[in-house]
């Protein structure tokens, strides 16, 4: 879809745009091989410098261009372009608070799935998140990337696909796990399990050292990688529904890679009546 697009033109509105797939200007080669109809001769120069720069930027791998040049809600069409280095990510912290520390983070490439533990092997995701050129998350723009910089010091120069802004565009909201209920995403053992539930998790790791609390949170903290390359798609094809493109680009449901954890239900159970107790008495 983005080599389809040119409403990262400066002055391309969305109208400009659809008048032009109208006219059979449907991607970057054919408006530089054909002049762009009710163009002037200035603008039309515009067009043509801004796309042999795309194709450029493309070329090398820049993500970021276009996601700087695109709205927040148009960020989808960046997708399968840049697949091939993608990071769906995702944290689980101590607690909302910047002063409060990550846990676990899970990272998906829609390949392989990596996870990183505070305590074991926390430091490595710095130098593996380097390898990826677009992240994918959910609300990571206010939570998930601000808090990774904060805590290691860094700053993620990657560009980003906030699936929040892109659902949110399409009248999904509720948070991710309303998002997936909407959609009929099933987590299955794991539903009801949240954020507060994955502080418990830890917590009840750190006091007990039990491995079966450990591998539930990863199960949770994976589960939301692996569901949101789900949603990216179902939104992928979704907002192709008004293009001309819906049918020849429209992508295939994902295979669901086999998952390293499995939730433990007696841990669940367990810390569920943790959590009632918690609420009963004001801590939320």
């Amino acid at each position: 879809m983005l080599k389809n697009t040119f409403c990262h033109i400066p002055g391309c509105s969305a109208a400009v745009e659809k008048n032009l797939w109208a006219a059979g200007i449907t991607s970057w080669e054919e408006l530089l091989a054909a002049k762009p109809p009710r163009l002037s001769r200035q603008k039309a120069a515009l067009y043509t410098a801004h796309i042999e720069a795309s194709m450029q930027h493309l070329a090398n791998n820049h993500a970021n261009y276009f996601v700087e040049q695109l709205p927040s809600h148009q960020h989808w069409r960046c997708f399968p372009e840049f697949r091939h280095s993608i990071a769906y990510l995702d944290i689980e912290t101590t607690g909302l608070n910047y002063r409060d520390a990550i846990t676990t983070i899970a990272l998906y490439d829609g390949h392989s799935i990596f996870h990183y533990v505070q305590g074991d092997n926390l430091d490595a995701f710095k130098r593996d998140i380097k390898r990826y050129a677009l992240l994918v998350t959910y609300n990571g723009k206010c939570f998930d990337v601000p808090f990774i910089e904060r805590y290691f010091g860094i700053q993620m120069q990657q560009a980003h696909i906030d699936l929040r802004y892109v659902l949110r565009s399409l009248g999904y909201k509720g948070g991710l796990k309303g998002c997936e209920r909407q959609l009929g995403i099933d987590r299955q053992e794991l539903d009801g399990v949240d954020g507060f539930f994955a502080v418990l998790l830890w917590d009840d790791y750190r006091k007990t050292k039990s491995i079966k609390s450990l591998e539930t949170l990863l199960a949770y903290n994976i589960q939301d990688v692996v569901n949101l390359e789900q949603l990216l798609i179902i939104a992928y094809n979704q907002k192709l529904a008004d293009t001309p493109f819906r049918q020849r680009l429209a992508l295939p449901k994902p295979t669901a890679p086999v998952l390293p954890f499995a939730a433990d239900t007696d841990t669940i159970r367990r810390i569920q009546k943790q959590k009632a107790y918690a609420w009963s008495y004001g801590w939320r």
